[in-house]
């Protein structure tokens, strides 16, 4: 996760209720510096937007049927990956000890008040500033001290299932592979199936790593099949592969600062 050139914040809404999510997105309207990426209208839809597009900050309903918000933040952490900073929403002030316990960033009553939202926003805003900061610097140090590594087996055939059929493939047919739910899918220039590969990483271990990037925790691409980037959100992009669906594949936050570099964009 990462803020833009410009410090925009990223953000996702999350509450069941339609009203509670259109006005707190009216009273962010008058933050600039928040970018509301998308809503969502419960806790497992959040989780996936969550790992999809690694917002900066969340604002968390609490009471929502299925997974509630107290939920949705074990989930993400339960994940192991970079786990944005949550603000939650309640019209219980009950809730609030529990807030604290899981460490959210803060905690608004509803109906927000515009006010107490101002003090919410700037908070954040030197919290995740000050975040990107220590990442920028370890990045750096790590840049100029570790050499890149090298793969011990870089495979150039993979075996895909599709049909009731093993195929052999040539890895550079390969033009992405993602995982949702435990199972890989590889698209290739003819078709698409999956892998025996466990992992992303397992997978991207045995192919060339200057060929195969991994632009997102759940996707890997062929840097040899991109067809276009698009600007995304401000401070991300997109990559449009050259495949027949033309997928659009989200560049995470924090692999965009190797895509300028890569791109000279």
């Amino acid at each position: 996760m990462s803020q833009s050139v410009t410090g925009t914040i990223s953000a996702l809404v999350v509450d069941d209720e339609q009203l509670a999510r259109e006005e707190l997105a009216f009273l962010l309207r008058d933050f600039p510096e928040v970018e509301i990426l998308q809503s969502a209208t419960n806790g497992l839809e959040a989780v996936r937007l969550i790992e999809r597009l690694e917002p900066d900050l969340v604002f968390l309903d609490v009471q929502m049927p299925g997974l509630d918000g107290l939920g949705v933040i074990a989930k993400v952490r339960d994940s192991g990956e970079s786990v944005p900073h949550f603000i939650l929403t309640t019209a219980f002030d009950q809730y609030a000890v529990e807030a604290f316990r899981l460490e959210a960033l803060d905690y608004l009553l509803k109906p927000v008040e515009k006010e107490r939202l101002a003090e919410t926003v700037a908070r954040a805003k030197r919290i995740i500033e000050d975040r990107q900061q220590a990442q920028d610097k370890a990045a750096e140090s790590v840049e100029s001290v570790v050499p890149p590594q090298k793969s011990t087996v870089q495979r150039t055939k993979l075996l895909v299932r599709t049909n009731n059929k093993n195929l052999m493939v040539d890895a550079q047919d390969l033009i992405y592979a993602t995982i949702d739910d435990g199972m890989i899918t590889v698209v290739t220039s003819h078709f698409e199936g999956q892998s025996n590969y466990r992992t992303i990483e397992e997978l991207q271990s045995n192919l060339d790593p200057n060929l195969f990037w991994r632009v997102h925790r759940s996707f890997l691409v062929n840097i040899n099949k991109i067809k276009e980037v698009i600007p995304w959100f401000k401070s991300s992009f997109q990559l449009k592969m050259d495949d027949k669906k033309q997928t659009e594949i989200p560049v995470s936050r924090i692999q965009t600062r190797r895509l300028r570099a890569l791109l000279k964009i």
